[in-house]
């Protein structure tokens, strides 16, 4: 009976261990060369809060063109931004000083700092200006097995789900690998999309950048998914099992 009860529990302590294909990154990246990466701005939705800066060699002449607003100086650098945004309406546009009303919904900030920069031009407002546009309030949610789960704000234009998984410090140990989904909203359509972490093919899909509003989601692996339940983990199990063999000893002697 001893015999027996020491080779179950050898199993299940096998059972209950990770190999590395479980755990390690990119097991298929050698000598990755990936050329054919899907860069691409920022499109601009309803409710983002968005920049405009615009530049000239004559600095009096873009100034009616440029927000400036007094902020109070405890106020923090973000919110600073922000203040010094424009909010983009229900009916996707804003109201640009002097311009009017600007539609400024689907469109990359740089195809919206050459659409600006155009009615700059062809409306003799300022001579050879430079438009920037930023997007202030980008914005990923990351929820599961990760060390800080929450929604971070971003200034980055094209941000990777591996940097947005940097901001969340990584996946536990308990973080399925092989199990990441990404949901994203665009012209209130829901898209998802599972990823695996331990190979490279999703690396030239358009997951591989993360958009505005992007939700992360690191489920648990098994070893995770079963310490969850009614026996809990693998050591409460083999205390279970050991209890019953150490009662069955007792009632057959």
């Amino acid at each position: 009976m001893s015999r027996y009860s020491f080779f179950l529990l050898l199993l299940l302590l096998l059972a209950s261990c990770a190999t590395k294909k479980d755990v390690l990154y990119f097991q298929d990246a050698t000598n990755l060369n990936l050329r054919n990466l899907n860069y691409s701005n920022a499109e601009i939705q309803i409710d983002d809060i968005i920049n405009i800066k615009v530049t000239a060699l004559n600095e009096e002449s873009v100034k009616p063109y440029n927000l400036d607003n007094g902020v109070a100086p405890n106020t923090s650098l973000i919110e600073v931004l922000k203040f010094q945004g424009y909010l983009v309406s229900k009916e996707g546009t804003i109201v640009f000083p002097i311009l009017g009303k600007i539609n400024v919904i689907n469109k990359t900030t740089s195809e919206l700092e050459n659409q600006i920069q155009k009615i700059l031009i062809d409306g003799d407002h300022v001579k050879d200006p430079t438009v920037s546009v930023r997007l202030l309030n980008s914005k990923f949610t990351i929820l599961g097995e990760v060390n800080k789960a929450g929604t971070y704000t971003i200034t980055e234009n094209n941000l990777t789900v591996l940097q947005a998984i940097g901001y969340a410090g990584d996946l536990t140990i308990n973080g399925s690998r092989k199990d990441v989904l990404i949901i994203r909203s665009k012209d209130g359509i829901q898209q998802t999309k599972k990823i695996d972490l331990t190979k490279t093919d999703w690396f030239t899909s358009e997951f591989y950048f993360i958009k505005q509003n992007d939700v992360i989601v690191i489920n648990p692996n098994n070893n995770k998914i079963k310490s969850s339940g009614f026996l809990g983990s693998a050591s409460a199990v083999m205390s279970a099992i050991s209890l019953v063999l150490t009662s069955i000893l007792i009632v057959t002697n």
